[in-house]
């Protein structure tokens, strides 16, 4: 009996799907792949878990009983891990459904704050990490309005900053400068799967009943964040508030 040829090409490209979408991240984690090349494999065994699934319905059509074809275990396999891929694909990309594709984000766009430090730091030498702004800003007051101002606390300035360092140790973030007399901190953030920096700002100004605190996320890769800048600075105004 023949075996069909769409079950055969099934299996093999859900078998490469499996492997991207699955081994990518652990390489990424194990630091055998960088993030930047990484990341697109990952996002290619999406693709071809779609492509695997679309396969597999064409393998088992082609191998139906009726058709005197073998492999309808093989297409079978391949739609299943396809179904399962894309599945997967859909619920991590789901949160960031609607969202803009920015990946700077402030809460002070007339005014944000800038880096310093950071500005020094090997990967962003010579890197132009300056606010895009009104391009940025409009869509973040679309898709961000809870982040349109600045966090406004009753502490002094002195007090504010020290809680905000402690914050931001105790999220895991990487403090590279912190400056009490500024009211500056700068830091970094790196996801636990790919292993994406990226970069913030703090700056803490007095105000005659407490302090006003302003924060900038900005990602060092991708156009987008998938909401990750956004969802930083409300950890912090959360901890602070």
């Amino acid at each position: 009996m023949h075996t069909s040829r769409f079950a055969q090409l099934a299996i093999i490209v859900a078998g490469l799907s499996a492997l991207l979408f699955a081994g990518s991240p652990l390489l990424v984690k194990m630091e055998a792949l960088t993030s930047r090349v990484g990341f697109p494999l990952f996002m290619l065994g999406g693709l071809l878990g779609l492509v695997a699934l679309l396969l597999g319905l064409v393998g088992l059509f082609r191998t139906r009983p009726a058709s005197g074809r073998a492999g309808r275990g093989l297409a079978l396999v391949a739609t299943l891990t396809g179904v399962a891929v894309v599945v997967a694909t859909a619920l991590s990309a789901g949160p960031s459904a609607g969202l803009p594709p920015i990946n700077d984000i402030t809460t002070d766009p007339e005014d944000p704050p800038v880096f310093v430090a950071l500005l020094r730091e090997g990967p962003n030498a010579g890197r132009d990490m300056s606010y895009p702004g009104e391009a940025f800003a409009s869509q973040q007051r679309a898709g961000y309005p809870d982040l349109s101002g600045p966090i406004v606390v009753s502490t002094t300035a002195v007090d504010t900053f020290t809680a905000a360092s402690r914050a931001i140790e105790s999220f895991g973030w990487t403090i590279v400068s912190a400056d009490a007399a500024k009211g500056r901190i700068e830091a970094t953030d790196t996801s636990r799967i790919f292993r994406f920096v990226d970069d913030i700002v703090v700056r803490i100004r007095p105000l005659p009943t407490g302090s006003r605190v302003d924060v900038r996320s900005k990602s060092r890769e991708g156009r987008g964040d998938l909401g990750a800048n956004a969802a930083r600075i409300r950890q912090l105004r959360d901890a602070l508030s």
